[in-house]
């Protein structure tokens, strides 16, 4: 896969783990850097990337991943998740179809977000899922939207 990733500077440590844990895993990485105190800028950035299918999926840091959570989810087409642990890793694309997956630098250590990385992008939404309907519905209002 070819993953987008970006952050800001309270972040750039992980970004930087994250990273490498994605070319281990054998996918194309994007960098769209960390150096925007502006952690909004950033993350938009990265979410248009993956809502317009130049990336599979994106990756965000900042501090508690709420904020580029927030700022990713108002772009059209991006469905950002703030991972926090394993089950929440793994529900997010089972259960959500998330197609970008948020971490905070301040409240994960870096083992547990490698594990998480790891987990979510292991993992693929299966359209079939009794979680479909509900992805379908959000997905309908998104592309009502305009």
């Amino acid at each position: 896969m070819k993953i987008a990733i970006g952050g800001d500077p309270n972040a750039s440590a992980l970004k930087t783990v994250l990273m490498a844990e994605c070319g281990k895993l054998g996918h194309e990485v994007v960098d769209f850097g960390h150096s925007d105190d502006i952690y909004a800028n950033t993350a938009i950035r990265v979410a248009e990337d993956v809502a317009a299918g130049r990336c599979d999926r994106g990756v965000l840091v900042c501090g508690t991943g709420i904020g580029v959570s927030i700022a990713a989810n108002k772009v059209k087409g991006a469905y950002a998740a703030l991972l926090a642990d394993v089950y929440s890793a793994q529900r997010a694309q089972l259960s959500n179809n998330a197609n970008i997956a948020c971490f905070g630098a301040f409240t994960l250590g870096e083992k547990l977000a490698v594990e998480l990385l790891k987990t979510w992008l292991g993992l693929s939404f299966d359209e079939a899922s009794p979680s479909a309907p509900k992805v379908a519905r959000y997905k309908e209002y998104d592309a009502a939207r305009g």
